[in-house]
């Protein structure tokens, strides 16, 4: 069974960073397409940033030159390296992949910025 376990979170101050990491298990050798996604209260979920086994990068443009996504495929893990936090980025952030046509999710991780 595929299973995602973020972690990471926690209290930063605006202009600080955090490293977020997500292990995932349960699919064998496969390397799949990770994501990280984001929910602040009230809000609907939104991606922050994916990468694909091979290819190209993609970051939403709020995150764009603040965060880096990376992963390494010997420990099955994906991170997230978010700098110059702000008040806005206070979020549950979420690891997602797709392993044979279903969606996986973790149960995310808290991150608050205080300004």
């Amino acid at each position: 069974q595929v299973q995602l376990v973020e972690s990471g979170g926690g209290l930063v101050q605006a202009g600080g960073s955090l490293r977020l990491s997500c292990a995932a298990s349960g699919m064998g050798s496969s390397i799949n397409t990770m994501g990280w996604y984001r929910q602040a209260p009230g809000k609907q979920r939104e991606l922050v940033a994916t990468i694909p086994s091979a290819g190209t990068i993609n970051y939403a443009d709020s995150v764009k030159g603040r965060f880096t996504i990376s992963r390494s495929n010997a420990k099955n893990t994906v991170y997230l390296q978010m700098n110059s936090l702000k008040p806005d980025d206070t979020a549950v952030y979420y690891c997602n992949t797709n392993f044979w046509g279903t969606y996986y999710w973790g149960k995310g991780t808290l991150v608050t910025v205080s300004s």
